[in-house]
């Protein structure tokens, strides 16, 4: 008979080094999503409907078309980042440039992300979140250079651009529309996102990618990746 071995759990509060983290975090398969931050844990809570699942999805379909026209630029979802032995990290949805086009992260041996990708998207459930608070500081800290958080319940979405070491909140234009900074063309229809109108998001998305700052960024892309 094999020995019962006894499994420490891992909950909200545990400070742990990265090691110890993914031990236990590999040992509680009941649980979906749980990430080191400053090396304190934080295990997600059960995902709601509206709150969640469906405006990820919606964020996964805006991201996901943007990636299909620059394919030097890679999306993955709920994929677990390392940052360091004190801060690993499960974003909602991350985009990040391959190695060969200037990428500042990369995949590891056994399948993770390492280092910082050039974007993260979260889901937050209220502006009270860790995602506005301590997880917002640490993308800072390790470079990512946007970092776009919607907080359904508030209908409020706030989308940050790394400037000399900081964070800047981009603002819409008259129309509504968020601009990236380091992504041309990746456009968001602010009013029409809050309004469920994701034809009208898409829309707005391809005229991003067509325009002129889009093509020329779509294009230096692939000049570098040949």
């Amino acid at each position: 008979m094999t020995p019962l071995v006894n499994v420490i759990p891992l909950e909200s509060g545990d400070h742990l080094t990265r090691e110890e983290f993914e031990d236990r975090y590999g040992r509680s398969p009941h649980i979906k999503k749980a990430e080191l931050i400053n090396g304190v844990v934080f295990v997600a809570s059960p995902v709601h409907y509206r709150l969640h699942g469906v405006p990820h999805s919606q964020m996964m379909v805006w991201a996901g078309n943007y990636c299909i026209a620059i394919p030097q630029l890679l999306m993955a979802d709920n994929a677990t980042v390392r940052l360091d032995d004190k801060n690993e990290v499960q974003p909602d949805i991350i985009l990040r440039l391959e190695e060969s086009v200037g990428g500042q992260s990369r995949i590891s041996a056994d399948d993770y992300i390492e280092g910082a990708p050039e974007l993260v998207i979260e889901i937050a459930s209220s502006s009270a979140a860790y995602d506005l608070h301590d997880k917002k500081d640490l993308y800072c800290r390790f470079g990512v250079k946007e970092y776009l958080v919607w907080v359904v319940s508030e209908q409020a979405f706030y989308w940050y651009h790394r400037e000399q070491g900081s964070y800047v909140q981009q603002q819409p234009d008259r129309e509504g529309v968020l601009r990236s900074q380091a992504f041309a063309g990746l456009w968001l229809n602010l009013p029409a996102l809050l309004q469920g109108d994701m034809k009208r998001v898409m829309l707005t998305l391809q005229q991003g990618l067509a325009s002129p700052e889009g093509q020329r960024f779509a294009e230096a892309l692939k000049q570098q990746s040949q």
